[in-house]
């Protein structure tokens, strides 16, 4: 079976699972995990910034990252695309007791001028005070569109100029990087914190990362342990992390290819109304009307290939380092094959 829902099923290979069975571990909760506080010190390093925390997933590091921003009663200004905003359970609400300013962007992406035009009157006490913009880098809903790293840097002008935090939900931000050749470093310049994720393209089983200053770290494991995110002996867990972030950021690029295969395949079998424009290793299109939905399902299930929809007869396909070659080979041939009416 061939599992297209999404870059997190990947498992470990054979390398990383021999780190992660080498690692030196300690009690993380004491800071004494020398394997976390390695792969912390490399994170923040390779980003430029002062330091790093790491937990369990992306939702706990943006999460953690917004509380650390903002105060009850404030207001968050986003996509309306955002996975902060639509697959964090309400966390915003929950965690944090804050409003959100949702921006029609393309493909998830918004400009300065949008941001402008959403920041609240200060002075006005009807409206709840803007304190923060989120970006996501890549847009999973966009179907893994990247943004324009001059746009973002217009945004942070814009946040500068009216005492406003800038987060960034980078969980697919190695992808942004690979395809635009950008750097962690021109990131880290910009962003006042960074959540990136370990389990998703780079393949480690569990863990992302929050980085920011000394000051926002500190304040985030105290958050961190308010969510019940301490982990004793996770070096095992960092292990993998760290191993992912030195071997599997640059092998990135043969996702993004097979993306764009899977995408022509797509868009000559006749299968799809409209197939989003691919940059990374996100294919996103909407069933064709003459197509029944059961049937396309069906005719998945026999070719073995599993895939994820979104409703409104969308579907995503994601491409990751867990499909080897012969799988591709045998992907390809097999949506060419389908039988459809």
């Amino acid at each position: 079976m061939i599992d297209l829902r999404s870059d997190t099923v990947t498992t470990p290979t054979k390398a990383m699972l021999d780190t992660m069975m080498k690692a030196h571990v300690g009690d993380d909760v004491f800071g004494e995990d020398p394997t976390v506080n390695e792969l912390q010190k490399f994170a923040a390093d390779m980003f430029g910034m002062e330091a790093a925390l790491f937990c369990a997933s992306g939702t706990m590091t943006n999460q953690i990252a917004i509380k650390l921003h903002t105060q009850p009663g404030d207001e968050i200004i986003c996509d309306k695309l955002a996975h902060v905003y639509l697959y964090e359970g309400g966390g915003i609400g929950f965690n944090s007791g804050c409003s959100v300013r949702l921006v029609e962007g393309i493909l998830g992406k918004f400009t300065a001028q949008q941001v402008i035009e959403n920041i609240n009157d200060p002075g006005n006490i009807h409206f709840p005070t803007t304190r923060l913009v989120c970006i996501e880098n890549t847009v999973n809903k966009g179907g893994g569109a990247c943004w324009s790293f001059n746009e973002i840097k217009a945004i942070k002008a814009v946040c500068q100029q009216n005492g406003l935090a800038l987060h960034l939900d980078g969980a697919r931000l190695f992808n942004a990087l690979v395809a635009k050749n950008e750097t962690p470093k021109q990131y880290g310049q910009v962003f006042d914190t960074i959540s990136i994720c370990l389990s998703k393209g780079l393949g480690a089983p569990v863990g992302s990362l929050l980085l920011g200053s000394k000051q926002h770290i500190e304040k985030a494991t105290r958050l961190r342990k308010v969510m019940g995110g301490g982990m004793r002996q996770s070096g095992f867990l960092a292990a993998a992390g760290l191993y992912a972030l030195q071997h599997n950021i640059e092998r990135l690029k043969t996702d993004h290819e097979r993306a764009v295969i899977i995408s022509e395949i797509i868009e000559k079998a006749n299968i799809a109304t409209y197939v989003l424009p691919v940059e990374t290793n996100i294919v996103i299109f909407q069933l064709a009307e003459h197509i029944q939905l059961d049937n396309f399902m069906e005719q998945l299930k026999i070719n073995n290939i599993k895939a994820a929809t979104m409703g409104n007869r969308l579907f995503r396909f994601v491409l990751h380092l867990s499909i080897n070659e012969k799988d591709f080979d045998n992907l390809t041939k097999n949506l060419n094959s389908l039988k459809l009416n």
